[in-house]
């Protein structure tokens, strides 16, 4: 399989999800993942587990894991983040998680891949659908 990397930094202000979309777009992925992002942010807006409740919280944050499906419809992102005492909060990443001084950004994308999402009955969400090219 082959493999194709992408690698950015992103500066103070951006949106680390837009960032990203915007990264798939440009790229033209197909099916991608996050290999790495490490960092900061000063805001954190995260979808919390059972999809009710948003985390948003303006303080420094240092990123300590970053993984998602890439497809060109659709990103979908989990955050873990820690605050000044040490303490992790995560979820999936919404807009507003704003990069404080940096964050290195690694994609992979599979070529040989697409990606794409549809609604799954059994679950009640759409779903991952994996199509070789």
């Amino acid at each position: 399989m082959t493999i194709s990397v992408l690698a950015t930094r992103l500066t103070k202000g951006t949106d680390l999800k837009i960032a990203v979309q915007e990264m798939v777009h440009k790229h033209h992925i197909t099916a991608g993942s996050i290999a790495s992002c490490v960092g900061c942010l000063s805001e954190i807006n995260l979808r919390l587990a059972g999809a009710e409740k948003i985390l948003a919280i303006v303080a420094p944050f240092e990123i300590v894991s970053v993984m998602g499906t890439l497809t060109p419809d659709h990103q979908h992102i989990h955050i873990s983040v820690a605050d000044n005492q040490g303490y992790v909060h995560g979820g999936h990443l919404m807009e507003g998680n704003i990069i404080d001084s940096t964050a290195e950004v690694i994609i992979h994308s599979y070529p040989q891949l697409s990606f794409s999402r549809g609604f799954d009955p059994s679950t009640g969400y759409s779903e991952l659908i994996i199509k070789n090219n």
